[in-house]
């Protein structure tokens, strides 16, 4: 099947009394590509690499940022003030990174939920749960996220008076916090997809009690 290009994504479903003019197997060929390409789109190993992208992007931002502080101290005030520019503008870029991100990824589960709820599949929608990319995004988030716990932990605890200033050990607890969002971040997606693809169970029907044996009447 012809795929759809890098940045188009698919056409929302169409309306239910157009669908019963269409060719059935047609429209079940295009639930069944669209939610394919949706799936890659929202779980897939770019999406991964884009997100710890865009954290590269607040890391370096918040790097630049500290090199104007030590700047300004070191009384470097054209050193600081570059820093500082060039700073507010990785971090502005990177937050409008995330906001795009935040748009797309609400605009891939719109259109997730359409085209589930235009038919119904047993072997497609299966292959939408996807264990192998939600094992990744879990295991890469749970990856991220430690190192940055221990690194914003181990700089706030190992610092020593007079070797390690106060803006080093700032720098290393921000890079940490950093890296422990984005892996929040990215947890909060595996979890949600993960949740949103498994069938829930269905309730069991209680069962009917057996009605007590009706006595007959003394003498009949």
């Amino acid at each position: 099947m012809p795929r759809l290009p890098a940045r188009e994504l698919p056409p929302p479903p169409p309306p239910a009394h157009l669908r019963e003019w269409l060719d059935e197997g047609a429209v079940r060929a295009d639930r069944e590509r669209f939610l394919a390409d949706l799936s890659r789109r929202s779980l897939g190993l770019g999406r991964l690499l884009s997100l710890w992208c865009v954290a590269g992007a607040f890391a370096l931002g918040w790097t630049l940022a500290g090199l104007a502080v030590t700047a300004f101290t070191a009384g470097g005030g054209l050193g600081g003030v570059a820093c500082s520019a060039a700073g507010a503008a990785v971090l502005l870029y990177a937050g409008l990174c995330l906001a795009r991100g935040a748009r797309q990824e609400r605009r891939v589960r719109r259109l997730l939920c359409a085209w589930v709820l235009a038919g119904h599949d047993p072997e497609a929608d299966a292959r939408l749960r996807a264990p192998a990319r939600s094992a990744v995004w879990l295991t890469a988030s749970l990856a991220l996220g430690g190192f940055g716990l221990w690194l914003a932990f181990a700089s706030a605890s190992g610092a020593r008076p007079g070797t390690d200033t106060y803006g080093e050990v700032a720098y290393f607890t921000g890079c940490g916090m950093i890296l422990w969002i984005t892996a929040l971040l990215g947890l909060a997606k595996a979890t949600a997809y993960h949740r949103w693809t498994t069938p829930a169970p269905r309730a069991r029907a209680p069962r009917p009690r057996p009605r007590p044996a009706e006595s007959s009447p003394a003498g009949a």
